[in-house]
């Protein structure tokens, strides 16, 4: 089966560089054979990418400069390093930006899959509505990403391997490894474990 690009038209013409032949079956292998093809992504050099029409990852900084977001015309922000402690930002008032923080931590250990949901359903309403979102954490490469990615996967109907190809081209990203056993974990619900051949 030949790999035809599932971004919207017009939006990313290039080609994919080659096949990706990852075997999801075996979580463990296909954890390594997925930081393989992550390591090939756009090596980082700005604050925030737009990795998907209109959605952007991002690091802390990308979401406390004001000027930047109200230039990008940011809409929506998801904090994936949000803090109970310090609440929600108050940098964005009168800025007419909707905000959603998720406590989680950039840790192995941590469940990220009982965010997966209401992440992609923020995303997805705020992107419907014609808004701009951006999805950031601390650096910008793992638990934003993660977020990013399961929001692909579960509105975009993007398998694991699609989404990654499709974020790395613009943003190069590396969920740790217990946040990618989690997207395995999702594609197998998603799509079945299989043999992914794009």
């Amino acid at each position: 089966m030949s790999y035809t690009s599932k971004l919207p038209a017009s939006w990313n013409d290039k080609p994919p560089s080659r096949k990706v032949e990852i075997d999801l079956s075996s979580p463990g292998l296909a954890v390594f054979e997925l930081e393989r093809l992550l390591f090939t992504g756009k090596a980082i050099i700005s604050h925030a990418d737009e990795v998907w029409p209109r959605l952007y990852v991002g690091d802390q900084h990308s979401a406390e400069n004001t000027a930047d977001l109200s230039r990008h015309c940011i809409t929506h922000i998801l904090n994936a390093a949000h803090s109970k402690r310090r609440g929600q930002p108050d940098i964005y008032e009168g800025m007419s930006i909707t905000y959603m923080g998720i406590e989680a931590h950039d840790s192995c250990t941590f469940d990220m899959s009982v965010n997966f949901h209401a992440a992609a359903d923020f995303i997805h309403s705020a992107l419907r509505r014609g808004g701009k979102v951006l999805v950031h954490c601390h650096v910008g490469v793992s638990r934003s990403a993660t977020l990013v990615l399961a929001y692909l996967m579960l509105k975009q109907n993007l398998t694991l391997v699609e989404a990654i190809c499709a974020v790395k081209e613009n943003r190069g990203v590396i969920p740790n490894r217990g946040f990618l056993r989690q997207l395995i974990k999702l594609d197998g619900q998603l799509f079945g474990t299989h043999h992914e051949h794009i």
